[in-house]
């Protein structure tokens, strides 16, 4: 089960086209041990160390009732390998309201794909910035796809959004093979992918998304060609 622990490191400043980790995450057997650190404040640790773990349930009671099929399987692709400049693997996975929500809709248009759980205290910390930065840019050239990586699915997803509200897409990665096929081994873990659907940035860690540094990276990746 996944727990979090306090590692204080110190982080990058700048936002460059990979940003190291301010939480690690080491695979060990079938569970996950998670290191936390120091990212955004204090209050990053704390809320990593308390937060609460989620259970085990069987995949069907995590599947939208709604929905009466299971997605494609996302194609397999060796752990840890994708880097800038690799084009992002497609998936297809459910939203809050159980349609399926594949990233190849989105070509044209810069994606940010942002790996994350309601118990990771860094992911929710970042999450209002998120939904200010969503808010700052135009629909037809910028989206936001928040992965969930919560085993319980909308169980738990549905009263986060709520109490944030959040209105960018909540997607349910509950068996997390689509975060391994993208060797997102932190949470929270961000990809920006650009209009033809190449990895243009990997961030590691929680970041402040209102910063003008974050906002000036989204607007270069709007800009390239």
């Amino acid at each position: 089960m996944p727990h979090c622990a306090s590692l204080v490191k110190r982080e990058a400043a700048a936002f460059g086209n990979e940003i190291r980790p301010s939480c690690l995450v080491a695979r060990r057997g079938d569970g996950f041990t998670w290191y936390a650190s120091l990212t955004l404040a204090l209050l990053l640790l704390a809320g990593c160390d308390n937060a609460p773990k989620p259970e085990v349930v069987p995949e069907a009671a995590a599947t939208p009732q709604s929905a009466q099929a299971e997605p494609a399987p996302v194609p397999r692709f060796k752990r840890g390998v994708l880097k800038v400049g690799d084009v992002a693997p497609n998936f297809e996975l459910y939203d809050l309201a159980g349609n399926v929500v594949t990233l190849a809709e989105y070509r044209g248009s810069i994606v940010f794909l942002n790996f994350w759980a309601t118990w990771c205290g860094p992911c929710r910390v970042e999450m209002p910035a998120m939904e200010a930065l969503y808010r700052e840019f135009d629909r037809k050239d910028f989206e936001i796809l928040a992965v969930s990586t919560d085993q319980q699915g909308v169980a738990v997803t549905r009263p986060f959004q709520n109490q944030l509200g959040l209105t960018f897409p909540i997607l349910h990665d509950t068996d997390y093979r689509v975060g391994l096929a993208y060797g997102a081994r932190s949470l929270p873990m961000t990809f920006v992918i650009d209009r033809r659907g190449a990895i243009m940035h990997r961030i590691f860690g929680a970041r402040d998304w209102e910063s003008p540094e974050a906002k000036q990276m989204i607007k270069t990746a709007l800009i390239a060609r």
